[in-house]
């Protein structure tokens, strides 16, 4: 996988930003309630205009870190794994975290934000989740587009920004998946990217 990493991190930067990420989830309804409480979504939000701030927010999530739950990542994911429909999605905050669960016929894949009180804090909760990672592998080269970043073996991919930290968690999918049988390491990094190119055009 690394070998190709670096290209896809490229490929999925620069089509992005071309593509433009003009797609919010600025419609994705959010309770600030305990992570057991959610809510549900049938499909990805509908398209808004407009630049994003990834600001905590104490009343919910930013409009940056419910980017995880709208059309970018869900297309993504739909194209790579060539799904007839979007799977629906469970979204819930909680702990300054903003988590985006896409259930999929061959298991759940987890989104999330964590927005810390700033890039200090950040980080820190950084560095401690990959201390605690098994087996992490740090994302070098072109393939972290310039971000703190690492791997697991397990196909979880965690990236950190300003005052976030996102982490896209395929563990619970299988090895390989959709008929290119990518694997889900892989997808875990392409999401990743996909969620980042639309952070730093609109920040």
């Amino acid at each position: 996988m690394h070998n190709r990493t670096p290209m896809l991190a490229a490929l999925a930067l620069c089509s992005l930003l071309l593509t433009g990420c003009a797609g919010t989830a600025a419609s994705v309804g959010v309770v600030p309630a305990p992570a057991s409480d959610a809510t549900s979504q049938p499909g990805h939000a509908s398209h808004h205009a407009g630049g994003t701030s990834p600001r905590a927010s104490a009343n919910g999530p930013s409009d940056a870190a419910k980017m995880v739950c709208g059309d970018q990542p869900m297309d993504r994911l739909t194209a790579i794994l060539r799904l007839e429909e979007d799977p629906h999605t469970v979204n819930t905050w909680a702990d300054s975290t903003f988590t985006c669960t896409y259930h999929l016929a061959a298991g759940a894949l987890e989104i999330s934000v964590k927005e810390a009180a700033g890039q200090a804090a950040a980080m820190k909760y950084f560095d401690a989740m990959q201390a605690l990672a098994k087996d992490a592998r740090p994302i070098q080269g072109l393939a972290n587009l310039g971000f703190p970043a690492y791997e697991t073996a397990d196909g979880t991919a965690v990236f950190q920004k300003d005052n976030f930290v996102l982490q896209v968690d395929a563990s619970g999918l299988p090895a390989t998946l959709g008929p290119d049988a990518i694997t889900r390491n892989a997808l875990a990094y392409q999401l990743s990217t996909t969620i980042l190119a639309c952070w730093v055009e609109h920040h």
